[in-house]
């Protein structure tokens, strides 16, 4: 059974900066692309980064260009997200997923979560 979780999430200034791990069970973590996606109070989950299973290709949502930045390690099966210029817009619970077909930006192609880590952003 795969099992994602997270950690890295907390308390920061607005401008300041924080580094999100996702770290994934299982021997087949290079073979699927990852996603990571945040939630906020009373808002639908929201799409925030995408990478490839080489990590060679990544996306974001426009929001977060320049600002964010998702990565991984295949050998230590774990992906991250640097997120820096951290806004109070950026306040949400933040999640790792495992990517399973279809579009990238949509909750519906991920098949496993984690189990979100909180990320609040004073202003």
């Amino acid at each position: 059974q795969v099992q994602l979780v997270e950690s890295g999430g907390g308390l920061v200034q607005a401008g300041g900066s924080l580094r999100l791990s996702c770290a994934a069970s299982g021997p087949t973590f290079s073979n699927y692309r990852m996603g990571w996606f945040r939630q906020a109070p009373g808002k639908e989950r929201e799409f925030v980064a995408h990478i490839t299973r080489n990590g060679g290709t990544t996306d974001y949502v426009d929001s977060v260009k320049g600002r964010f930045t998702i990565s991984r390690d295949n050998a230590k099966n774990t992906v991250y997200l640097q997120m820096n210029g951290l806004k109070s817009e950026d306040t949400a619970v933040y999640y790792c997923a495992r990517f399973r077909g279809g579009s990238y930006y949509s909750p519906n192609s991920y098949d496993y979560w984690g189990q979100g880590t909180q990320v609040t952003v004073a202003s």
